[in-house]
């Protein structure tokens, strides 16, 4: 059995953010919020004490000191963001996971601003050399959070990443969150997972999904 984490969630207001806080608060973590909206990150606060009492849930108002305590750093940002973020927690996040989650898609919906050789989350691991970088949580909507079975099926939740032992831990982090963990491969591998997601966003826009789809492999 693995010691309680620390997990730093950045950008906990955002819709994403806030879902991943949401379940992992549910799980045997400590949560450290880090938003720079205070008042947004009161209301979620206390939202995460209402639903879960015994959460281990704390605000922190510089993401610096949340990544220095952290185990884990989820970057729950959009991907124009991850650059001032790298900047900031560079030297607290020397050999820490940080999880990319952003997809960087453009205003339209319909492309990727990231060439095809490369992603989001390897141009995340270029600017933090030293941390492990895995790529997690971006190939769902938030809304499936609160919904994480579709159709009576577990959304499957990929992940990507070159540190073994670093997969483990977030595979874990995916369990919690309530979805079925697919490890694909190594942090290459992240091109095609924001691909995957760029593809449910423009069929969520086509068949009105309303944002809660998600990809599931059937097999023997």
């Amino acid at each position: 059995m693995r010691t309680k984490q620390t997990i730093a969630v950045l950008g906990a207001t955002g819709k994403m953010g806030s879902a991943i806080a949401k379940s992992l608060s549910k799980g045997n973590y400590r949560i450290l919020l880090f938003s720079r909206d205070n008042t947004k990150l009161g209301r979620l606060k206390r939202e995460l004490r209402n639903a879960v009492p015994q959460a281990d849930v704390v605000s922190v108002d510089c993401s610096y000191n949340a990544c220095w305590e952290a185990d884990v750093i989820i970057a729950a940002v959009p991907y124009s963001a991850e650059k001032e973020v790298a900047d900031t927690i560079r030297e607290v996040a020397n050999q820490k996971i940080v999880i990319s989650v952003a997809n960087p898609v453009n205003n339209n919906g319909d492309a990727l601003l990231t060439p095809l050789n490369t992603s989001a989350a390897e141009e995340l691991q270029k600017l933090l050399p030293n941390s492990k970088v895995i790529k997690a949580f971006n190939t769902m909507f938030a809304a499936d959070f609160n919904q994480p079975e579709i159709d009576g099926k577990q959304v499957d939740a990929f992940i990507a990443g070159n540190d073994d032992d670093a997969l483990e831990i977030v595979r874990d982090l995916v369990q919690t969150a309530g979805f079925n963990p697919v490890i694909a491969g190594d942090l290459s591998l992240s091109r095609v997972l924001e691909h995957m997601q760029l593809l449910l966003i423009r069929l969520s826009i086509k068949h009105n999904y309303n944002r809660l789809a998600g990809w599931k492999i059937l097999h023997h």
